[in-house]
């Protein structure tokens, strides 16, 4: 409610709104207690649209409505008695994230942004991919299985970030997401442990 109230306030008091679309790359992984060094990140993808309320030339209330690729993977590799192998696990969670952004342009079209973030969960998948090599002979197996039971189903996060509009449409920017909250349900695993999203965000954008 209290987020409508914000947009309907923000609109009324515009100088300038304009609707938007974006799109592109996160690299993302988790953070908190229990999370070893051998989470790394993993590359996914972002889009969706916004709309950009500017009070001023200064000034701006940035509403986003974005479908999110996040998660983590963790690789593990080694020597078990004659066999050499290599397992790499991928958690990939989808989330639908609603960010709301104030920015401030301090020189021409470079601006600074920060803001607070809900994500509500839509998918959640665990793969295991597995190389092993015995005397020569090379074996590989993958295996994907759903665990969206095992995360919660909404996550809030802090963003902040910066970016230029090369014109009044063309922009791009980088944003940096620090999760607020635990995002595991229930932990089943050393790797399922109570962590949060973490995810870096480099998009294009045009705004009409």
């Amino acid at each position: 409610m209290s987020a409508l109230v914000l947009f309907t306030f923000g609109v009324a008091s515009a100088q300038q709104v304009k609707f938007g679309v974006k799109a592109g790359l996160n690299l993302s992984t988790f953070s908190g207690d229990a999370v070893g060094d051998d989470v790394s990140m993993k590359a996914g993808l972002h889009a969706g649209g916004l709309v950009e309320i500017k009070f001023t030339d200064k000034l701006a209330l940035q509403p986003e409505l974005l479908f999110s690729m996040q998660g983590a993977k963790v690789v593990s590799e080694g020597f078990d008695g004659a066999v050499n192998y290599h397992d790499e696990f991928k958690r990939n969670l989808s989330y639908i994230n609603v960010p709301v952004m104030l920015k401030f342009y301090p020189v021409g079209g470079f601006y600074l942004e920060g803001g607070p973030q809900a994500g509500f969960l839509v998918a959640a998948k665990a793969k295991v991919e597995s190389t092993e090599t015995e005397g020569g002979v090379i074996t590989r197996t993958s295996r994907t299985d759903d665990v969206k039971d095992q995360y919660k189903s909404v996550d809030f996060a802090f963003n902040f970030g910066l970016g230029y509009d090369f014109t009044p449409n063309f922009y791009a920017g980088a944003r940096y997401s620090f999760g607020l909250t635990g995002i595991q349900d229930s932990p089943f695993t050393i790797y399922d442990v109570d962590r949060k999203n973490n995810v870096l965000s480099l998009s294009v954008g045009y705004k009409f």
